[in-house]
């Protein structure tokens, strides 16, 4: 039997995302969040929510703008560091030893060090409750080399993203394959 646990953020799997963007002074800024996901096929795009109160919202609002860089297993430390300072107090790629990219296509920076990124353009805002919905057109996606299939698309076992457990406040790594999508269900 199901119990009921009520109303909570909670949905599974949650992505560890560092959103970046340029302060109001050109200064690289980027910040760890959950709160997203593909949006749209036509265009291509994602949405992230973030609350007003934080740095990297104002970036977003100035630049009209923002990258998502997913990091690997490999940085979950330094992808919670996004998540826990603010780029008011602190230079967050100094702190965490990684490297602000200049993006070529959107004026927001990447992390250098993380295996995929996406350059988006900022599309629409809404505002819900305690955060605003930012959906970004994806200009383009930039992978390592070293986590693309044979197709020439990004692999997730070798990519090894972070996922969140809002829940229980942890993070956790991608397991195994479980089947074809839009294949394996025509076993039933």
């Amino acid at each position: 039997m199901k119990q009921s646990i009520g109303a909570k953020p909670l949905a599974f799997p949650t992505p560890a995302w560092v959103v970046g963007t340029y302060d109001m002074n050109g200064k690289p800024n980027a910040m760890t969040a959950a709160w997203g996901g593909i949006c749209c096929s036509n265009p291509p795009c994602i949405s992230v929510s973030l609350r007003k109160a934080t740095y990297t919202y104002a970036g977003i609002m100035e630049n009209r703008a923002f990258t998502i860089s997913i990091p690997s297993e490999a940085y979950v430390k330094q992808a919670d560091h996004f998540g826990i300072t603010s780029g008011r107090d602190e230079d967050k790629f100094e702190a965490t030893c990684l490297t602000p990219v200049r993006s070529e296509l959107v004026p927001a920076p990447y992390v250098g060090e993380f295996p995929v990124v996406l350059e988006c353009k900022l599309l629409h805002t809404l505002e819900i409750g305690l955060h605003t919905l930012f959906v970004g057109e994806i200009l383009d996606i930039k992978a390592d080399e070293s986590v693309l299939d044979e197709n020439g698309n990004p692999n997730i076992e070798k990519i090894r993203p972070v996922i969140y457990n809002p829940g229980s406040r942890d993070y956790y790594g991608v397991g195994c394959s479980l089947g074809k999508a839009f294949s394996i269900g025509k076993e039933c």
